[in-house]
């Protein structure tokens, strides 16, 4: 992997020095982006900067677990606290921009701990790749004051990120993409605890069989279409393995399981909002 553009990566660290000079909490999630802006702005800020992960039902113990490894590992403290998405009826009823509404929480939530903890600015890890696809939730960082988006605003793609994070030593750089277990479920059905921990089930309960890296359930009314990386596809490819993970499934109340032929991609339950009824 080439090296990460040195010019770039010096007007990062200073927009870092510039936005978090009264200090700074760095929005956390364990995954490449957060980890690696993280990572910097200890760098940059030492002292003045602390990661803050939100836990609750629609992330898992698994990526929290995952998240403090990867705090400890760049020396940085990590801090959490309760989001509660659900009571939001604007998110449980997952209309497109349902992503809009859980940001805006977390948001707001990071920019009471970081003035408790007497700073000041908030970084979140949106980059600039991320602008081109749909992501209503950076229009919640938009409106608010003082809370940066320093991958975006210096324009450094998911690739650069993961160069930066690789020269910088960091063992999350090659991690695959994550995202909350409300993907799953598709554009305005309901969201409940109940789909949330179903999925969560399927999806640990597939990795004990199958040892893979990118993988979703989609819970779509009871249907379960799962999505694994297209290099990952052939694992499926075995009668025993197939009988095992639909047996499993179904025993956690799922009617149907199937395996999507393309694989996982990026955006996939946008397409149902595509079509005509």
């Amino acid at each position: 992997m080439e090296q990460p553009n040195n010019k770039k990566l010096e007007a990062l660290k200073r927009y870092i020095a510039d936005k978090g000079r009264n200090g700074a909490v760095i929005a956390f999630s364990g995954g490449v982006d957060s980890t690696t802006l993280a990572a910097l702005a200890r760098q940059v800020l030492e002292e003045k900067t602390v990661a803050v992960i939100a836990q609750s039902a629609t992330y898992t113990t698994e990526e929290l677990q995952d998240a403090k490894k990867s705090a400890q590992d760049i020396g940085i403290p990590l801090h959490i606290i309760q989001t509660d998405e659900l009571k939001n009826q604007n998110f449980q009823k997952n209309p497109p921009n349902r992503c809009y509404y859980c940001k805006k929480e977390l948001i707001q939530k990071l920019l009471i701990f970081a003035h408790s903890y007497g700073f000041r600015a908030v970084f979140e890890g949106t980059n600039y790749s991320d602008l081109h696809d749909h992501r209503p939730g950076f229009q919640a960082v938009q409106e608010t004051q003082d809370v940066y988006s320093p991958w975006a605003t210096c324009q450094f793609t998911k690739t650069e990120i993961r160069k930066t994070a690789k020269a910088l030593g960091l063992s999350i750089h090659a991690k695959p993409s994550r995202s909350c277990l409300a993907t799953r479920i598709p554009f305005n059905q309901l969201i409940t605890v109940e789909k949330l921990n179903r999925i969560n089930q399927a999806e640990r309960a597939i990795r004990a069989i199958v040892p893979i890296q990118q993988l979703r359930v989609r819970d779509h009314n009871g249907l379960a279409r799962i999505e694994v990386d297209i290099q990952e596809r052939h694992l499926f490819f075995d009668v025993s393995v197939l009988d095992e993970v639909a047996l499993v499934l179904k025993r956690l109340g799922f009617l149907y399981v199937t395996l999507d032929l393309e694989g996982y991609q990026t955006g996939n339950m946008l397409r149902a909002l595509e079509t005509i009824p």
